[in-house]
């Protein structure tokens, strides 16, 4: 009976540990498994959505997301942020205001 009970315990301790390493690599935020924009398409993609948020400054950027080839995150000069989707082309495909579910398409 003690036998069962320590595996149990050993058992229950082991399968949290696994659980807590999934939530702490999958679970919030997936920026470290970002690639970030490289190169001159750094350049174009940058030129890019600084000419349609305006100006701001290029805080972060990323190859492959989810929306589109390419996005690019402008900080603006009162702080806000906003995530301009960029195609193959360079060519806008959308933005979006962080924390704006609906964008500005």
């Amino acid at each position: 009976m003690r036998r069962k009970l320590v595996l149990t315990t050993v058992l229950v301790a082991v399968l949290a540990a696994i659980g807590g390493g999934f939530a702490a690599a999958g679970g919030g935020d997936d920026d470290a498994t970002d690639t970030p924009i490289a190169g001159s398409d750094l350049s174009r993609a940058s030129q890019a959505a600084l000419q349609h948020t305006g100006g701001g400054t290029v805080t972060e950027t990323e190859v492959g997301d989810e929306e589109s080839l390419y996005e690019v995150e402008v900080t603006l000069a009162d702080g806000r942020q906003v995530d301009v989707q960029l195609d193959e082309g360079f060519d806008v495909v959308g933005s979006e205001n962080d924390g704006d579910e609906q964008g500005d398409d």
